[in-house]
C-alpha cells in the first residue's frame, strides 16, 4: 500500500480525527497512487495516523477513513460502516415518514458517499474518487441491506469536478424511479423527481424545521421563498395557514408543488405559485406595498467555500433586508443558510446588519439546525452546514 508522509507538525488534525488532509501538508509520497486508492498516512516521525482515499487533483489530498491500523479496508469494512449508518436512522422511518438520509459522508466515516431513501428507492451521490472506485461494491451492499426497488446515481454535483470526476446521472440497479415518486414526510405526501430534481431529489434536511415552523402559521399569510417542491408551503397548509405565496425560479419545482397540493387534498385556492427570481420578486412585493405575516427564506448555497464568504454575506444581508421590509409588525422571518463556510455566529451578524439597514428591531426567538440523519462529527465541524433563525420583527 502506498504510504503518505506528512510534513513536520501537520499531523495534529489527523490525530484529532479530522478527516481531511490538505495537499500542502504532504511531505512525501512513497509510491504512485491512483486517484481513489486507499493509502496509509504517517506523521513526519513515521507514526501511523490513518488510512484514507488519495486524490492528486483535489485540494483535499487525502480523505481519512480509519484510524485503527489493524483494520483492513475491504468489503466487510464497508458493510460494517453501512450497517452502522442505516441502523442509526431506523427510528426516523415510519408510516408517517418513509424518506430520510441513510449515509452522510464524513459524518458516517464514508467520505464522499451520500445515500438518501425515498420510499422503496435509493438515491446516491458520490463525491469522492475513493467511493467512485468502489461504487459497484457499495451498490451490491445496499442491495443486500435494504432490498430497494432501484438505486439511482445522482452524482451531478459540481464538487465532483474537484476530484477529477465527471457528472453522472442514471440508473445503477433495478427499476428506474417513476418521474414523480410519492414519498411521505411528517404525514405529508410529496411527489419528488429523483432524476431531474435538485440535490438527490428532495431536501430532507429541513424535515424537522418544516414541522417546527408550521406551528406558527395557523391563520397566517405565508411567503415561501425558494420554495422548491413546497416543503414549507405544504406544512403550513397542513397547519391551517390562511394563504401561501410560493416563489421559485424553477418551473419543474412549481409544477411539483402544484401536484403536491392536490395530492394532499389541500385548498388550491390558498396557494399562489410565482415563477421568478426571488430577489426580483421581493422588490416587486415591496413596490406594491404587499406585506406578509410569515416569510421563509431558504436560499441555495451562497458560499461554497470560504473564499466566497464576503460575496455571500452581502447576498444574505440583502435578501434578509428585503424580507424584513415585507413583514407586518410582529411578523416572523424564518431565514436559513446551507453554506458550511457561514457559521451560526457569522449568520447572526449578517442578520443584524440586515436589520440595521432595514431599520427594523428584531428578536431571535428560535434557532434551527439539521436533523438527526445529518449528524455532525465532533471532530468535523465542517459537517454542520445548515443553520437558521426564527426572527420576530418588532
Amino acid at each position: 500500500m502506498v504510504e503518505i508522509i506528512l510534513k513536520k507538525g501537520k499531523e495534529k488534525a489527523a490525530l484529532q480525527r479530522h478527516p481531511w488532509v490538505f495537499s500542502g501538508a504532504l511531505e512525501k509520497i512513497k509510491g504512485k497512487p491512483e486517484d481513489g486508492d486507499v493509502v496509509k498516512v504517517f506523521a513526519f516521525d513515521n507514526e501511523f495516523l490513518a488510512y484514507g482515499y488519495f486524490n492528486g487533483n483535489s485540494r483535499v489530498a487525502v480523505r481519512l477513513l480509519e484510524w485503527d491500523e489493524t483494520q483492513t479496508i475491504d468489503k466487510n469494512w464497508y458493510q460494517n460502516r453501512l450497517k452502522q449508518a442505516i441502523a442509526s436512522r431506523k427510528f426516523i422511518l415510519s408510516a408517517e415518514t418513509n424518506t430520510c438520509r441513510l449515509v452522510f459522508s464524513e459524518a458516517d466515516f464514508l467520505p464522499g458517499l451520500i445515500v438518501d431513501k425515498y420510499a422503496d428507492f435509493l438515491s446516491l451521490q458520490i463525491l469522492s474518487s475513493g467511493i467512485e472506485k468502489v461504487k459497484t461494491e457499495i451498490v451490491e451492499l445496499l442491495k443486500e441491506e435494504l432490498n430497494p426497488k432501484g438505486i439511482f446515481d445522482k452524482s451531478d454535483a459540481t464538487a465532483r469536478g474537484h476530484e477529477g470526476l465527471p457528472i453522472e446521472n442514471g440508473l445503477l440497479w433495478g427499476e428506474n424511479p417513476p418521474e414523480f415518486l410519492e414519498v411521505k414526510e411528517n404525514g405529508i405526501a410529496y411527489h419528488i423527481n429523483i432524476a431531474e430534481g435538485q440535490k438527490s431529489g428532495f431536501y430532507c434536511d429541513q424535515r424537522d424545521n418544516r414541522k417546527i415552523l408550521a406551528s406558527y402559521t395557523n391563520g397566517k399569510s405565508v411567503l415561501d421563498c425558494f420554495s422548491y417542491s413546497g416543503g414549507f408551503s405544504l406544512n403550513s397548509l397542513a397547519n391551517g395557514a390562511a394563504s401561501i405565496t410560493s416563489v421559485d425560479s424553477s418551473a419543474l419545482a412549481l409544477e411539483t408543488l402544484r401536484q403536491n397540493v392536490e395530492l394532499n387534498k389541500f385548498d388550491v385556492n390558498k396557494v399562489l405559485a410565482i415563477q421568478s427570481d426571488v430577489n426580483k420578486q421581493l422588490r416587486v412585493f415591496k413596490e406594491s406595498g404587499e406585506l406578509f405575516d410569515v416569510i421563509i427564506l431558504d436560499p441555495p448555497k451562497y458560499a461554497p467555500s470560504r473564499s466566497a464568504l464576503d460575496r455571500a454575506a452581502r447576498a444574505y444581508k440583502d435578501l434578509n433586508r428585503l424580507g424584513m421590509l415585507l413583514l407586518e409588525k410582529g411578523g416572523l422571518l424564518a431565514t436559513f443558510s446551507c453554506s458550511g463556510a457561514v457559521d451560526i455566529e457569522t449568520f447572526k451578524q449578517i442578520v443584524a446588519w440586515a436589520a440595521l439597514d432595514a431599520g427594523r428591531e428584531v428578536q431571535i426567538i428560535k434557532q434551527f439546525c439539521q436533523p438527526e440523519d445529518h449528524p455532525v462529527r465532533i471532530s468535523f465541524s465542517e459537517g454542520e452546514y445548515l443553520k437558521g433563525l426564527l426572527l420576530r420583527i418588532l
